[in-house]
């Protein structure tokens, strides 16, 4: 269910801001310092002053929504429609009454503050990869319309403003990753399934020859399908699961209309954020949103 007493109680969204803020305890975000008191208020936020370096500083302080004369809770409903449902910042624009720059800065702040996955792989794993059409937006100033290269068909690179994006299926924890690259080469794919808990780790892939040398190390495993010849799955080989995430970072991305490369990696660290946010309820969900970027 969605939180909506949050969302309308600037009260009720600082309450939860301190509470995830400070849930290993309240520290100065200067100096880190954990000697503080309790020194007022600053609107609806506690205030405090470390006794370390004599500063003040309050909930906000440090966080992607400091320095924003904007209601704390409209910044609430932003990151969870945004993550939730993957609204646009356009229909954000209008929901909360904001400027689309100040929605587009916040939204971006926010999705720069999430950390990358951290990979532990159990295996079996699935791999696979997808290309993203994502070049250079617009144009640079008193210069030409950039071409952002979106014609080529098949692979590509991130030179070539297609970049590929990896999608790793661990069959043993259960965890999808989404995971954009330069290429899609050999020293890319052994990059990814470095960190792995077993010496030797099974791999599922397509007939793609760049996973071809592992076939020669003894530290994988590797097993595949040919797609060109008809062969999607033979018992348990098949990278179906990567496929079918796949599908969905793309329905993911289009609502965005064209995203550039360089952008690329937060926008699909929202999508994994979202995927683990799917089935829980909306407060948890939001919580979960939230502890994210703080």
């Amino acid at each position: 269910m969605i939180p909506l007493k949050t969302f309308v109680s600037e009260r009720r969204a600082a309450n939860l801001l301190a509470q995830i803020r400070w849930r290993d305890g309240v520290y100065c975000p200067r100096c880190r310092a954990e000697s503080q008191i309790r020194y007022g208020s600053y609107r609806v936020f506690q205030r405090y002053l470390c006794k370390n370096c004599d500063r003040t500083f309050n909930d906000q302080t440090g966080t992607v929504f400091e320095h924003s004369a904007v209601a704390l809770r409209k910044w609430f409903f932003a990151v969870y429609t945004y993550i939730r449902f993957n609204t646009s910042l356009r229909q954000l624009d209008v929901e909360i009454d904001v400027s689309y720059k100040s929605v587009y800065r916040r939204v971006q702040r926010f999705l720069r503050a999430l950390d990358a996955p951290q990979l532990q792989l159990e295996g079996p794993v699935e791999i696979d990869e997808l290309y993203v059409k994502a070049g250079l937006k617009g144009r640079e100033r008193d210069g030409p319309s950039r071409s952002r290269g979106l014609s080529t068909r098949g692979r590509g690179t991130y030179a070539e403003d297609k970049p590929p994006v990896f999608i790793l299926a661990d069959r043993g924890s259960g965890d999808r990753y989404v995971l954009p690259a330069k290429a899609a080469d050999e020293s890319t794919i052994r990059l990814l399934l470095a960190d792995r808990k077993e010496e030797s780790l099974t791999v599922y892939t397509d007939g793609f020859r760049a996973y071809e040398p592992l076939d020669e190390d003894d530290a994988f495993d590797r097993e595949y399908v040919v797609h060109s010849d008809g062969e999607y799955a033979d018992g348990a080989v098949h990278v179906n699961t990567c496929e079918s995430h796949g599908s969905l970072a793309r329905s993911w991305l289009s609502p965005h209309r064209g995203i550039s490369k360089d952008k690329l990696t937060p926008y699909l660290r929202a999508f994994q954020l979202r995927r683990r946010v799917y089935r829980k309820p909306g407060k948890e969900a939001l919580k979960t949103i939230l502890k994210t970027a703080l």
